[in-house]
């Protein structure tokens, strides 16, 4: 069970072997995004092999950090307390420019605003605890 004062601090993420190489990424303010190297696959979120031909030849690329909203909703009663401040809040799903689709927040406007193929860019924002979040605002 949750103490109840952590009920009131966001989680941060927690990166393992998989997933180290792209929060050091995140924390330097670039997306990378996994390509292998065997078919050209590019993939999200990282993993040991490539999901279309399970080669173990992947290279991380930087991402243009641009795409567009495939799909969101707008959050207005909070999943906790941590997230009281933040509702309205809208999360996204992103549909990035290299392909894969990645699920964020948009950050730095109104949530209304957002809408269906939405232009939107990266922002990676500090956390707290040495860690960034990547979230997209309207491009």
């Amino acid at each position: 069970m949750i103490n109840p004062q952590d009920a009131h601090v966001k989680p941060l993420p927690m990166p393992d072997a998989d997933s180290q190489t792209f929060w050091k990424g995140i924390n330097q303010g670039e997306l990378l995004l996994q390509h292998c190297q065997a078919c050209g696959h590019v993939q999200y979120y990282q993993q040991a092999i490539c999901r279309a031909c399970s080669s173990e030849r992947l290279e991380h690329r930087a991402a243009s950090g641009r795409g567009k909203v495939h799909s969101f909703s707008v959050v207005h009663r909070a999943p906790g307390p941590a997230f009281k401040q933040d509702t309205p809040y809208a999360v996204i799903l992103v549909e990035l420019e290299e392909g894969p689709r990645m699920i964020s927040s948009f950050a730095g406007a109104d949530p209304s605003l957002v809408g269906f193929d939405m232009a939107v860019e990266l922002v990676c924002e500090p956390a707290g605890g040495g860690m960034a979040l990547p979230r997209f605002r309207a491009a």
